[in-house]
């Protein structure tokens, strides 16, 4: 048996235990040091990179922190089991973090728990694969990060909402999350330059819904906003392209595409979105 399995085995021991009175322990004594042999555990299984036993324990650790009314600590013990998780078992993951966040939000520390919710997001995104409960999480950090004044941290949430809304093709959810970033970048000079990132993302899904006269109204209102918009490669490539999609005009389309693409190198978001602008004027898969 190794030395985190003989800690477990004390630990459950002790968990089970009747705890006799004592005038020197309190009635959670037991659960206390229940409470540290299971964290023992789960820190010695993390050595020998047995991450579902060390997930394991800390969730017991945790159970150990509530019976002791000790939340706070709870709070911790399923973070660190999340950690665990994450390795390997992605789902576990993410159930141990909603605990740690109910006990979070039932404090008030919603900071602390859009933290937790962005990390739900990003594990949705990166090891399970599941963008619709990505765009979720994103979106609930978001709020919760906006009522706790961390706007910075809500704009970064939002942004991958939109992104990842884009991807599953809710244009219009996608669009309202840019131009939300986009009027944020505005108020500060650190972040002013960014905004025509956002406008242009934006007005990509705007042409993405087909409705071409929309699309220049939202251009309009862009430069409205930030009167520099205008002179962008960013505005230019916009208008060039809407211009294509209005005359049905494949070649034109892809000559515009591969000018911008010379210039500033397109990533495989806006690459994908325009593959979906592109199907709506021809029937050929490719930008080139």
């Amino acid at each position: 048996m190794s030395a985190a399995a003989d800690l477990l085995a004390k630990a459950d021991k002790k968990a089970g235990s009747s705890g006799g009175f004592s005038f020197f322990s309190s009635g959670t004594s037991k659960y206390e040091e229940a409470h540290d042999l299971y964290q023992g555990a789960a820190n010695g299984f993390k050595l020998e990179k047995r991450w579902k036993e060390s997930g394991d324990a800390f969730c017991k650790a945790a159970e150990m922190s509530i019976k002791a009314d000790e939340r706070d600590d709870a709070a911790n013990d399923f973070w660190n089991a999340a950690k665990s998780y994450k390795k390997a078992q992605p789902a576990l993951a993410v159930a141990a973090l909603k605990k740690t966040i109910e006990i979070l939000v039932t404090k008030g520390r919603f900071r602390q728990a859009a933290d937790r919710e962005k990390e739900i997001g990003q594990i949705f995104q990166q090891d399970a694969g599941d963008l619709p409960s990505a765009l979720d999480a994103y979106e609930q950090a978001g709020e919760w990060y906006s009522a706790e004044d961390a706007t910075a941290t809500a704009n970064a949430c939002f942004k991958d909402v939109a992104d990842i809304a884009a991807q599953l093709q809710q244009y219009p959810k996608a669009i309202e999350r840019f131009e939300q970033v986009a009027s944020a970048s505005l108020q500060s000079p650190l972040t002013r330059y960014s905004s025509k990132e956002y406008f242009l993302k934006a007005g990509l899904c705007h042409l993405c819904t087909g409705d071409t006269v929309a699309a220049r109204r939202a251009f309009e209102h862009y430069v409205q906003q930030d009167g520099t918009f205008a002179s962008t490669r960013e505005h230019k490539f916009l208008v060039d392209i809407a211009n294509a999609v209005e005359a049905e005009d494949q070649a034109a389309f892809t000559q515009h595409v591969a000018d911008y693409d010379q210039l500033t190198k397109l990533d495989d978001w806006k690459t994908t979105v325009l593959l979906a602008i592109r199907r709506s004027i021809a029937e050929e898969p490719g930008l080139t």
